[in-house]
């Protein structure tokens, strides 16, 4: 093979290369929790349920805060989530095609800590975020920041536009905690949305301020089972660390040691 022959295969090696990589980085639609019903605690807390469809399963979400929240809207009212379509939303990103569907919100009102429970273990969790001025949430779980409104080149939220960082917390014995708090940049009025990576069976934080009102929604990219099969049962074939190579790679090795034995041949001639 002469050198221009081989520099040009390096080339096109290169170029599908970065092809496989951009296509993994391309954005991915979210299976947003349909919340329903009426709040299911008798006391002065709140508890509520919703359903998450994904492309194989149907599983629940609850929601459990023991000091109550602002208002439960499972159905009808004003769509919060309304500010730009597409990658225009503050809820959309080059990870999340889609912003929350529906109207369904959860709207806070008091400091304390909360729960997401999940009947299965999901993957990839997205916080959609309304209106987070004047309070501010700590989590359990580190986190990315994905999207903002007025940010980036996405349209304000329902109530305007607002900036917020990630503050990490040291509680000490090696136990940390995440927060997401507004910082005023570009408005005061951040919405938007935050991804935990990983398989998750629930979601903890706290709210900081009894600031009325924030509200939140949660999606997912799919299940574990779906999204991380290998973490869910690393004996799958796919998840063979010696797999056997796919009969088009095999015929890709074929041509180029085919390749090879041309290129001797003619230099032996």
């Amino acid at each position: 093979m002469t050198r221009a022959a081989t520099g040009n295969a390096v080339r096109v090696l290169a170029t599908l290369c970065l092809a496989f990589a951009s296509a993994g980085a391309n954005a991915v639609p979210f299976y947003w929790t349909g919340w329903t019903g009426t709040d299911l605690d008798p006391g002065v807390g709140f508890q509520a349920q919703g359903t998450i469809t994904t492309s194989t399963t149907s599983l629940t979400v609850t929601y459990t805060n023991p000091r109550g929240v602002g208002f439960y809207q499972p159905s009808g009212g004003a769509d919060y989530y309304r500010g730009g379509e597409g990658p225009t939303s503050p809820y959309t990103s080059s990870l999340v095609d889609n912003r929350p569907t529906g109207t369904d919100i959860i709207a806070l009102r008091y400091a304390g800590t909360q729960t997401l429970q999940f009947s299965a273990t999901i993957a990839n969790p997205v916080f959609a975020f309304v209106s987070l001025n004047g309070n501010g949430y700590a989590f359990d779980q580190d986190f990315e920041i994905l999207s903002l409104g007025g940010v980036d080149g996405n349209e304000c939220g329902f109530w305007g536009c607002g900036g917020a960082g990630k503050v990490v917390v040291d509680l000490g014995n090696g136990v940390f905690e995440y927060r997401l708090i507004a910082n005023n940049v570009g408005g005061p009025e951040p919405h938007g949305a935050l991804r935990f990576t990983g398989a998750f069976d629930t979601v903890t934080w706290r709210s900081l301020t009894d600031e009325y009102w924030n509200g939140f929604t949660v999606g997912v990219q799919g299940t574990a089972a779906e999204v991380l099969p290998c973490e869910e049962d690393p004996t799958l074939p796919q998840c063979n660390p010696n797999p056997v190579p796919e009969p088009g790679t095999l015929a890709l090795l074929g041509l180029g040691l085919v390749g090879l034995g041309v290129s001797r041949r003619k230099k032996a001639a």
